[in-house]
């Protein structure tokens, strides 16, 4: 297996299951409702928001795959659109896991040369840099998630 299978293959685990820490975003986030996604503890982003954030920079660094420009910006990361219905939270829930399989594939398509190329410009680092922060940052919240999630379901 490449080196690029295996940052696609990461993804996917991380996502989807088969992951050595055992945990992932599907089994964890497909459980709790829009109550538990808004509910606000002071001092930390709902989880709402969170899925947003993780959500923002995979969807955001799916064009480049496509030869398309990085258009996301930091500052606009946590301006998570209010979630106000069940449906409208499950669709959301199904399109960051439909993003980020897409995403895994789209990696899958490409061969280690593109590993140490620059992402988008120089200045972003290369592509193994912005795949692995990928990983390695939606594993941060997705601890975060985990988390607030247990202390949720301990207070509703």
């Amino acid at each position: 297996m490449s080196h690029i299978q295996h940052i696609s293959k990461h993804l996917k685990e991380l996502f989807f299951g088969g992951n050595w820490p055992g945990v992932n975003v599907k089994d964890c986030i497909m459980s709790i409702t829009l109550q538990q996604a808004n509910h606000k503890i002071e001092g930390f982003n709902t989880i709402a928001v969170l899925m947003f954030h993780i959500n923002y920079y995979v969807e955001g660094i799916l064009p480049v795959f496509d030869g398309g420009d990085l258009e996301i910006r930091d500052k606009y990361s946590f301006d998570a659109p209010e979630f106000t219905s069940e449906k409208q939270w499950e669709e959301y829930k199904t399109k960051v896991l439909k993003n980020a399989d897409v995403l895994a594939d789209k990696i899958n398509q490409f061969d280690d040369t593109i590993i140490n190329q620059s992402f988008v410009e120089e200045k972003y680092g290369t592509y193994y840099r912005n795949l692995n922060g990928t990983i390695e940052h939606t594993y941060y919240h997705l601890g975060q998630i985990v988390i607030l999630k247990k202390l949720i379901e301990k207070n509703l």
